[in-house]
């Protein structure tokens, strides 16, 4: 069967990658082919500038939401190398065509590709038509008269601004991994918390703390969360998310969590004492329970 193919980074699967997921799925179905997705497993940007790009999603975090949100099976996530990066626009087309069955493409309004980008959206629907091919290139989703792309949502969450980001992805913004043994100062305090250590390529948000959801152990928990350094009582640097379940005990070290974030209760701070810190907490966790019965 051939493929209706999505093309894409889709960092996020926000609004605007949605709309095109959607476009790719009602194609599928009218044309009796198998909506697909094809991307990359790391960011082309970061692989050609050597700049890292911290990101809303892994890949695998993509194909899970991408899964969730349509009915698409199959996600293609093709290594971007050097082989990749310098195959010509025509070339990638015709690898589409014939490597993965294409027979209808749909790409975003700015989606560029082949060696030093060539290929552009008008290219790429003259090159499918002539391999017999069709072609839907989706314009820009706003809201408010903004559009929608991933580098704005990343823009957002470095402000701390996770209602507006959620807005823009369509979800909460969440981060996800394995619950970490941490110092025990939470225990300490009176205020366990579970420990996420951020991937080296996950984007937090600003540093501060957070009315958040965390799902783990089959259960959604309402939470308050610290993303940082704790620079009261840590000197290492290493960024941390460390959440603390509101009004519930639960031994999860080991378990898969997902963090997600709802609202900014405030920047992080450095106190001068655990006393301090300890008060700052009490009030942290009854501004996130107020947030909660709102």
């Amino acid at each position: 069967m051939r493929r209706a193919i999505a093309l894409g980074f889709f960092d996020g699967v926000h609004l605007g990658h949605q709309a095109l997921l959607r476009r790719t799925v009602e194609r599928g179905a009218e044309k009796g082919m198998e909506p697909a997705v094809f991307t990359f497993d790391r960011s082309p940007r970061e692989f050609v500038t050597g700049v890292p790009v911290p990101l809303l999603t892994t890949a695998e975090e993509r194909r899970e939401a991408v899964q969730r949100l349509f009915p698409i099976e199959e996600v293609i996530v093709a290594p971007f190398d050097q082989r990749m990066m310098t195959l010509n626009w025509v070339d990638f087309v015709l690898m589409l065509a014939q490597t993965y069955r294409a027979g209808w493409l749909v790409a975003g309004h700015d989606f560029r590709f082949g060696h030093q980008n060539a290929g552009t959206p008008a290219l790429l629907s003259k090159k499918a038509a002539a391999l017999g091919m069709g072609c839907d290139i989706i314009p820009a989703v706003t809201l408010d008269g903004v559009t929608v792309s991933s580098t704005h949502i990343r823009a957002l969450l470095g402000q701390g601004d996770a209602e507006e980001a959620a807005r823009f992805l369509g979800r909460p913004f969440a981060i996800s991994g394995p619950v970490r043994h941490g110092k025990g100062l939470g225990s300490r305090l009176g205020t366990p918390t579970l420990n996420l250590v951020p991937g080296a390529r996950q984007l937090v948000p600003a540093f501060g703390v957070y009315a958040t959801h965390v799902t783990a152990g089959g259960r959604t928990y309402p939470a308050v969360t610290n993303v940082g350094v704790r620079p009261t009582v840590d000197t290492d640097g290493g960024v941390t998310v460390e959440s603390h379940l509101l009004d519930e005990t639960a031994s999860l070290y080991g378990a898969a969590c997902r963090v997600e974030f709802l609202h900014m209760l405030r920047p992080e701070r450095r106190f001068d004492s655990l006393d301090g810190l300890r008060e700052q907490i009490a009030l942290d966790a009854g501004q996130a329970r107020a947030y909660f019965n709102a």
